[in-house]
């Protein structure tokens, strides 16, 4: 009987209407406590476990949300959609987990068509979709709520989790500073993150605070994926004076400078620094292990996913970053 069991059944059990075991379920509080009890009761003899689709049919929650993303990092999204997930996990919740693409002219309409079919109660937005004007827009418009983990923009349109990207890389290039480095080899990352932007700023704000001028030729374009870190290793490793150190702005990107390293000839830490950002699974992997900024991706989306399902609204948090030193950095060559 238990497989056949739904919400009709529990309620024709309990003597109560449809509407009302809907309530129980959704911990209304317009329900009586005798009531409850002949509800749960009768759940509990029917061995009733409701289902996404009973509560949409009910007219009532449907228990999912759906985490959107674009990103071109596998080891930076396990840990985003891990730490959602354990969130969910622990309130009851399902867990759909969507890539998208920020360049296509139908983002919009393509979520939009997720959240009709779903009946999802509400959306966490990763990096870049956080900033993706077509997107916000359309949320607001369907008054769907969503909190976004890193947005760069328009931080008091809805609840957010961030972490200071300007200062984590300032942090870092401090760090290879003090090591006595000072052609320092930058490799930017996604044109379409805002972080990005804010991790050249804090590496260009740690250079000028030293003294050291800003060198274009040591700043090459990236992708937030190995093979633009590779390219962009190769690139810097080819100039004429060539860098003592390079900071990536992901881990990926920095474990393909070490492969444009390796590739080289180039031993490291002895005559290449590399540094990563993130602090991802990866960074631990390669040989020599990265230094990097570990970012708390777990955390940042079980507080976005656990601000989202507590309805809290306009809530911003910030989280710490710390910088992990690993052995893929040392003093420069001719300085011991």
């Amino acid at each position: 009987m238990s497989d056949r069991a739904n919400i009709r059944d529990v309620a024709a059990l309990a003597g109560v209407a449809v509407k009302t075991v809907s309530r129980v379920l959704n911990n209304h509080p317009y329900v009586t406590d005798a009531t409850r009890a002949r509800v749960e009761a009768a759940m509990a003899q029917l061995q009733f476990e409701p289902s996404v689709a009973a509560r949409i049919l009910a007219g009532t929650k449907s228990g999912q949300i759906a985490l959107i993303y674009d990103n071109h990092s596998p080891y930076y999204m396990n840990q985003i959609q891990t730490g959602c997930w354990q969130r969910c996990q622990q309130e009851g919740v399902r867990l759909l987990a969507q890539p998208v693409d920020v360049d296509d002219p139908a983002i919009a309409e393509q979520i939009r068509q997720l959240i009709r079919q779903t009946h999802v109660d509400g959306i966490v937005l990763s990096s870049p979709v956080t900033d993706c004007r077509p997107v916000l827009s359309m949320l607001e418009s369907l008054n769907v709520p969503f909190v976004r983990i890193s947005p760069g923009t328009d931080h008091a349109l809805t609840g957010s989790v961030y972490m200071d990207d300007l200062q984590a890389a300032d942090d870092m290039t401090t760090h290879l500073i003090n090591l006595g480095h000072r052609r320092i080899g930058f490799v930017k990352g996604h044109p379409n993150h805002m972080a990005s932007r804010d991790r050249l700023s804090g590496y260009g704000r740690a250079l000028g605070r030293a003294g050291i001028a800003l060198d274009p030729q040591l700043v090459e374009d990236g992708t937030f994926d190995f093979d633009s870190g590779l390219a962009a290793g190769r690139a810097l490793l080819a100039l004429p004076r060539r860098p003592t150190a390079i900071f990536a702005s992901n881990d990926d990107m920095a474990v393909g400078v070490q492969a444009a390293a390796h590739e080289a000839g180039i031993a490291m830490p002895d005559q290449l620094s590399v540094a990563g950002f993130d602090g991802t699974t990866l960074s631990r992997m390669v040989w020599p292990p990265l230094t990097t900024i570990a970012q708390p991706m777990i955390e940042l989306a079980a507080t976005a996913t656990g601000i989202l399902l507590a309805g809290q609204g306009l809530v911003h948090k910030r989280l710490d970053h710390r910088l992990i030193e690993r052995a893929s950095t040392a003093p420069p060559p001719g300085t011991l």
